[in-house]
């Protein structure tokens, strides 16, 4: 009989007298235990202090109280034991037939062992007599031990490289720290864009090259800008068309921007008349130094007045927006909304005369676009609480939104941050791409009734 499988049934009989984990240990990393090797020492090394009879898989916690089991069964004697080893363990499944031969063997060799004293009469000590004949059974086996218990390694720093902020960036570590280090520091995994994002980008991009053709509503004839604006919707759709999952899916959100795309325009026409103007810049680049942080992001759309030269930012909204001026007003005081600010500092530090910040929505193609815009005004006015699309904002709120960004960006760039914490709000979790892995993340209030 070869020298693992001796060595097998001599653990086995230990442990059935008398139960422990270094026996349990030695049984499962043997290979005649039914578990792959390294399955079994990563058992042992995660099973630690709470032991294998917590850790290891059922079918060897059941093999482990059979052993005792056995060993003390009224009538046990060595060969008996032996075959219910070989039981326990399937070893009839397991061995060549050289093993088997040499287990047979044993049995028999048992059987006159047993038959010269009476049953039950230390069996183990019977047993061990005859493995210990086999001198390579000396040398033993390499076993292999549950990792010490290490104290808590000290908290360090978190690495961060050096980066460009956007406010899209900085508004998610407001919502949440534990997101913007995933996705900005770890780089876990990329997080996943949906249907809606990318209806998103393929819409912005047939406004951009609309406006490049026709910066004014007098550009053209109506019927004339209505034609072009949708062959360059069609045209977006197309190009973006393998980024969608169905062809249902692509088509359906094709036919929303198509009925979506004549709003906008009657939008952009009578806007034209009330006060005439020209769409300056398209998806323009935002780059600003502030106190030494570079700060980077994308105008949507600019418009200058013809009587004035004053400017308007304009972002497109395909998602959800503020319902009120006053709302999206009060996200911009809790520093939640970093994008129109930080574009009114970069225009005016190009030299524009920035007086309006305007949100276009584009999500709902069954009603007229109507804009949340903020006129701008030198200091803060008591803010509205009427529910209503035009209000103000004033220049030293929009003055503390570029404190809070550079604070931020002093924050991630350098100072010494050991924890991201979580976000308090569960609807923050809601589209979180890193959800599953976030332990702390705070759980969603129970719904009163079913859905």
């Amino acid at each position: 009989m070869n020298r693992r499988l001796l060595d097998f049934i001599r653990t086995a009989a230990a442990y059935a007298q008398a139960p422990n984990e270094a026996g349990a240990a030695r049984l499962i990393d043997s290979a005649y235990a039914g578990i792959p090797r390294t399955d079994a020492r990563a058992l042992v090394i995660a099973a630690g202090e709470d032991g294998l009879r917590r850790a290891a898989p059922r079918r060897f916690r059941d093999a482990l109280d059979a052993l005792a089991s056995s060993y003390r069964e009224q009538g046990a004697c060595a060969q008996s034991f032996i075959q219910k080893i070989a039981l326990i363990f399937r070893l009839n499944e397991l061995l060549d037939e050289r093993e088997r031969a040499g287990l047979r063997a044993l049995e028999r060799e048992l059987s006159l062992l047993d038959a010269a004293q009476p049953p039950q009469a230390a069996i183990i000590s019977r047993l061990c007599e005859r493995l210990a004949r086999d001198a390579e059974h000396e040398k033993g086996a390499p076993t292999i031990a549950a990792l010490p218990r290490r104290e808590p390694e000290p908290e360090l720093p978190v690495p961060r490289k050096r980066m460009r902020f956007s406010a899209s960036a900085l508004t998610m570590y407001n919502e949440c720290e534990r997101r913007w280090f995933y996705r900005y520091v770890c780089a876990a995994v990329e997080e996943k864009g949906s249907a809606a994002a990318l209806y998103g980008t393929t819409f912005h991009w047939a406004l951009e090259q609309f406006h490049i053709a026709y910066p004014r509503a007098d550009a053209a004839p109506a019927d004339e800008l209505a034609r072009k604006l949708d062959e360059r919707v069609v045209e977006a759709f197309e190009r973006f068309r393998s980024g969608f999952a169905t062809n249902v899916e692509y088509e359906l959100h094709r036919r929303r921007a198509r009925r979506t795309a004549p709003r906008y325009l009657d939008w952009f026409i009578r806007r034209s008349q009330e006060e005439p103007f020209s769409v300056i810049g398209t998806e323009a680049e935002a780059l600003l130094q502030l106190e030494g942080y570079d700060f980077i992001g994308y105008i949507d759309r600019l418009d200058r007045a013809d009587a004035t030269g004053h400017v308007t930012v304009i972002d497109y909204k395909t998602g959800s927006i503020a319902a009120s001026a006053a709302e999206h007003r009060t996200k911009i005081a809790d520093f939640l909304d970093f994008q129109l600010p930080f574009y009114y500092w970069v225009r005016t530090a190009q030299g524009d005369r920035v007086t309006r910040l305007a949100l276009v929505p584009l999500k709902d193609a069954t009603m007229d676009v109507q804009p949340i815009e903020l006129e701008i005004i030198p200091l803060a006015a008591p803010r509205s609480k009427k529910d209503i699309p035009i209000g103000v904002v004033g220049i030293d709120e929009l003055e503390r939104a570029r404190s809070k960004m550079i604070d931020l960006a002093r924050t991630l760039a350098d100072d010494p941050i050991k924890h991201f914490k979580a976000a308090n709000d569960p609807e923050a979790c809601v589209w979180c791409s890193y959800q599953n892995a976030c332990r702390d993340r705070p759980p969603r209030a129970a719904a009163r009734f079913a859905k």
